[in-house]
């Protein structure tokens, strides 16, 4: 069975994952027949070998393979990089074979982000994978999720509870499911109103901190400056925001530096410390906008912000302003 989970939403996908986890059976078993590759290094060779694998004493295994999608996505010639080999319709072909013709024995799931209609490995597949599509939450969604998760536990939530808590956090699902059981476990049975999310939800700046960090390294402006405002209005300090920038893109050039060394994907999970998967996964996606020069540059111009603070050259916040703006002008990766 081939099942395609894609879309930025890798909150909802890693619930998918993990039912498609419970539906095999017996977790102990999945543990020694379980295989996890990343799609954008794994070779036919490799996959169709974990595939043909028979699974130990137990019914079925499963193989995951991270962005092997992505490897066929489209690029602009100005977003190419020289080094990096880009795939072409034998490959596609050759990978669409592969994955067609597993055994029965075999889950195969294939993860991605956002991955464009005409792909063409995408295409392949379509008529013989289950494909489900995870995109963010809109608002209406997002209210809906909420209720319906908060309903799911047997408590209500009133209306101006629900905007309020989706103003201070956002679309980030892991974020919004813990601030949700943090408010059914205050609640302890009754309403939840206006006031226990200004109470309960007390990292929502953090929450938007990530927010902002994230929307600046990938080039969304416009959510950047408003995120910043917000965050400066209440107070949040500016050396703290720009050690929460500086800190993402560390991770993301040491991601970039340990890949080109030949450096697994649990290998540099590991050496960074990285607990969580889609933390990983976020800042691997992100390294991938830049070239390693590029990230050099943004991470000198970091030091520089730091230091025009520091000497009183501006203040922390026009400092962060010029930087928002600065990072996003020159956003267009090289080639």
């Amino acid at each position: 069975m081939l099942h395609v989970l894609i879309g930025e939403d890798d909150y909802s996908i890693s619930q998918a994952l993990e039912e498609i986890k419970r539906s095999i059976g017996d977790p102990t078993a999945l543990l020694t027949n379980s295989t996890i590759f990343d799609g954008r290094q794994v070779t036919i060779e490799e996959l169709q070998a974990a595939c043909a694998t028979v699974p130990f004493l137990a019914e079925k295994r499963l193989v995951v393979v991270e962005g092997l999608l992505e490897r066929f996505e489209s690029r602009n010639k100005s977003s190419r990089k020289k080094s990096a080999r880009q795939p072409d319709q034998d490959d596609c072909k050759s990978v669409a074979d592969c994955v067609s013709r597993i055994p029965d024995f075999t889950k195969l799931v294939l993860v991605d982000g956002r991955i464009g209609g005409n792909n063409p490995l995408l295409r392949e597949l379509s008529a013989i994978a289950k494909v489900r599509s995870f995109p963010l939450l809109k608002e209406n969604q997002l209210r809906q999720w909420v209720e319906q998760r908060i309903a799911g536990v047997g408590v209500t939530i009133s209306p101006q509870a629900v905007n309020l808590l989706i103003r201070f956090v956002g679309n980030n699902l892991w974020l919004m499911s813990n601030e949700v059981d943090k408010l059914v476990s205050f609640a302890a049975g009754r309403r939840i109103e206006e006031g226990d999310v200004r109470v309960v939800v007390s990292y929502a700046q953090e929450a938007n901190v990530f927010a902002m960090v994230d929307a600046i390294l990938e080039f969304r402006v416009g959510i950047a400056q408003e995120l910043l405002q917000q965050l400066l209005k209440h107070g949040a300090a500016p050396a703290q925001l720009l050690v929460m920038l500086s800190r993402q893109v560390r991770i993301m050039l040491q991601i970039k530096d340990m890949r080109s060394r030949g450096k697994s994907r649990n290998e540099i999970q590991n050496k960074l410390g990285l607990t969580y998967d889609f933390v990983l996964r976020k800042a691997w996606e992100q390294a991938d906008k830049y070239t390693m020069v590029r990230l050099k540059e943004v991470y000198h111009r970091l030091l520089e912000a730091d230091l025009s603070i520091k000497t009183g050259k501006y203040n922390g916040d026009l400092a962060l302003n010029i930087l928002v703006a600065e990072l996003g002008q020159r956003g267009t990766v090289s080639a």
